[in-house]
């Protein structure tokens, strides 16, 4: 599994009110110890608003995490081309537009997506409700590459959120206590456009979510994408962040086990052992010229 979408609050790092919200402390023990019953290969640390631009949480939470963790972050406006590849280097990939709790000049946070994609091949990742997207089409029609949180978050966005989609928008299977839609319906329909589109992530904590994630989420993705679901806990994520994919051993899930036996298998006999036959009764017809 690769947790696509992942909150680490370290108090040890500064935090910033949003609109009067400062979260509980959520730490990497805190975030293991929830998923330990889960093969847990990898994920995204995402910076969130009351993180603002600070990128010393994120150094050191990718380094404690180690391989296969790679970061999503907001960057100052003026961040140098030397900061973004500094940046790569301990793993960060994306630059998250946070237009939901902390928007800022679009404009000027595409030209620096665009940069950080020339210099890093780093990604766009959106936070906002689905019905933001028609509005904001031109400028993200620009982006070389994106993804969109929690399923787009509400059921009036999904038609535009679709056509992203189909052209080659990846969307995080995350939040689901966030949404205002029908997730099986809204996970089904993005699949059927695009099998690599949808990225499973927990979003823990789940800071200011209805409900935070639960175990029965991965069930339902799986019962909705069927022999597909590798692909949508692990395989697209890892591909979108530019990990290897992870070697996975094939498992016949009806494996045939062999026939008990009861006797000793029968060994071959040697000719002069066989037995010989009894004298035969029936005397044979002569052959007729």
């Amino acid at each position: 599994m690769f947790d696509a979408h992942v909150h680490i609050i370290d108090p040890r790092f500064p935090l910033i009110e949003n609109e009067g919200y400062l979260p509980d402390p959520y730490t990497i023990a805190d975030y293991r110890k929830r998923m330990s019953r889960f093969d847990v290969g990898g994920g995204a640390v995402v910076s969130a608003s009351f993180q603002g631009t600070d990128q010393t949480y994120l150094k050191a939470a990718l380094a404690e995490l180690g391989e296969g963790w790679v970061g999503v972050t907001r960057l100052d406006l003026d961040a140098s081309d030397e900061e973004i590849l500094e940046l790569d280097r301990v793993g960060v990939r994306a630059l998250r537009f946070n237009l939901k709790r902390a928007a800022a000049d679009i404009t000027q946070m595409t030209l620096q997506a665009l940069r950080a994609h020339e210099l890093a091949g780093w990604h766009v990742e959106l936070y906002m409700d689905g019905q933001m997207l028609a509005s904001l089409q031109p400028v993200i029609s620009k982006l070389p590459a994106l993804s969109v949180d929690h399923l787009g978050m509400s059921e009036e966005g999904l038609p535009f959120l679709l056509d992203l989609v189909d052209r080659g928008a990846r969307v995080k299977a995350t939040g689901f206590g966030r949404v205002a839609m029908n997730v099986a319906d809204t996970l089904r329909r993005i699949h059927a456009v695009n099998p690599q589109a949808l990225m499973f992530g927990t979003d823990l904590p789940g800071t200011r979510a209805g409900r935070p994630f639960r175990d029965s989420d991965v069930d339902l993705i799986c019962d909705v994408v069927g022999v597909d679901m590798y692909a949508v806990l692990e395989d697209n994520a890892r591909a979108f962040y530019r990990l290897p994919a992870r070697e996975r051993a094939e498992e016949d899930p009806a494996p045939t086990l062999p026939l008990h036996r009861t006797e000793q298998p029968t060994l071959p006999l040697r000719r002069d052992e066989l037995p010989k036959a009894a004298p035969a009764d029936t005397i044979p017809f002569r052959a007729i010229e």
